[in-house]
């Protein structure tokens, strides 16, 4: 039977529910941060994953969710802590009552200052309440505007990659209509996230809000706020509501700096991902390497070789792929492919030639990168290989059949410019050589 929402059983019905939804409150927040210490964990090792493989895709969507996430733990972890209070202040009310200043004895003016200040404890009870509904009220927003801002970023993705998948005799118009749908769309989020943050500014003044109208219908609909607008404005008509957003703005940013903060316990030694010749760092080691972390710019087995012989991993990144062409431009394709694509475009796809121009890509490779041991160079061989964190790169053995015992030091270097001969170090990795 369907509700009518302006009878006063319906309305009863609501009364009811509002003084007892504090139970519910306590349980979806319960397993709401479960959840969501889960979750931050995949979150940042999937942003470790691309930012190795310079994803930009994901990482930027994944950079962009991580810090909401921690802001909707911290609306419900202190949800739960003013609930908990509230809770123990209703018992103490059943025991105590209200407060009897009378009965503490103070000095005159202290008393009128906490009759002012602190007042009764129902009041205080009263506050606690108001604020502790706001906080669940704001934090599951949060997740509709977790929502809204993927669906944003998917449809702008996919829209433009849409456009620049097409390789007919159309292709250059459709660039531009895509660029120009892109460029669009761009000025759409950014109308919306200013509306967003200055809650409804652009709806208030007269010849903004025709401006801003079209794209408030459109985002409406791509931001699914249809499916909790009420919310919104129930919300912002709250004097009480606004004052905490206004306070919760600074916490957030709080939230973003202490993300970066650490302690430093040296003046010249710490921690890195990247190896040097006087730090050794677990990323560039396979048997140190950490389980959720992935090779960083390059890897060897062990920091101690026992074989005359030992593999050399190079992760592929995009910059390598742009560095490679810049040496070698016949290896530039027509319609660059990388980035997002679907089966449903592939048409006609290149298959003749495809040994011949890898091979040319590891040559070209081979002849931007070199490998030294204590500044003797090595002439190396790749292959296009996958490694235990399914990584793709390229892979070469190095003999050490001349090398003497002790600490020795690889360097992986790169040629800077095509017409120069200068070198740049990339990375060393310290090693010891004790053959059985």
């Amino acid at each position: 039977m369907r509700n009518d929402y302006t009878s006063d059983v319906f309305k009863k019905l609501l009364d009811k529910l509002q003084q007892e939804s504090w139970q519910l409150e306590l349980l979806i927040s319960g397993f709401a941060i479960f959840g969501l210490i889960g979750l931050k964990g995949y979150i940042f090792d999937e942003l470790i994953y691309s930012t190795q493989n310079t994803n930009v895709y994901s990482i930027a969507l994944i950079a962009s969710v991580a810090p909401i996430i921690l802001i909707l733990l911290f609306n419900l972890i202190v949800h739960v802590l003013l609930r908990g209070l509230w809770i123990g202040a209703l018992g103490l009310r059943y025991v105590s009552g209200d407060i009897d200043y009378d009965k503490l004895k103070y000095s005159e003016k202290f008393t009128k200052y906490l009759k002012r200040k602190v007042g009764s404890f129902d009041r205080y009870i009263s506050r606690l309440e108001d604020y502790s509904s706001i906080m669940f009220a704001v934090s599951f927003l949060m997740v509709f505007y977790i929502i809204g801002f993927i669906t944003l970023t998917l449809v702008f993705v996919l829209v433009k990659h849409y456009f620049n998948l097409y390789e007919g005799s159309f292709s250059n118009i459709l660039d531009t209509i895509g660029n120009t749908v892109g460029i669009i769309f761009l000025f759409g989020i950014l109308l919306t996230f200013i509306d967003f943050i200055t809650q409804g500014f652009l709806k208030k003044k007269k010849w903004l809000s025709k401006i801003y109208f079209p794209f408030y219908l459109v985002f409406s609909i791509l931001t699914l706020s249809f499916l909790y607008r009420p919310l919104v404005y129930n919300f912002l008509d709250n004097k009480f509501g606004k004052r905490i957003s206004v306070l919760l703005f600074p916490l957030y940013l709080i939230i973003f700096l202490s993300t970066g903060t650490y302690y430093k316990t040296s003046n010249y030694i710490k921690r890195t991902n990247i190896s040097t010749s006087e730090y050794a760092s677990n990323n560039n080691y396979y048997s140190v390497l950490p389980e959720k972390e992935f090779v960083n710019i390059a890897a060897i087995p062990s920091k101690i070789i026992t074989k005359p012989y030992f593999s050399f991993f190079i992760p592929y990144v995009e910059g390598i792929e742009d560095r490679i062409i810049e040496f070698h431009p016949s290896l530039k394709p027509k319609k660059d492919k990388r980035g997002l694509s679907t089966s449903a475009f592939t048409i006609n796809e290149l298959k003749t030639n495809g040994d011949s121009l890898i091979s040319v890509y590891l040559k070209t490779f081979k002849s931007i990168y070199h490998v030294t041991i204590d500044s003797t160079k090595y002439n190396l061989d790749y292959t296009l290989s996958e490694n235990k964190k399914k990584q793709i790169g390229f892979e070469t053995l190095i003999e050490l059949d001349s090398l003497k015992k002790g600490k020795h030091t690889l360097q992986l270097k790169r040629q800077m410019k095509p017409e120069k001969d200068s070198l740049g170090t990339i990375i060393s990795i310290p090693f010891w050589y004790y053959p059985d």
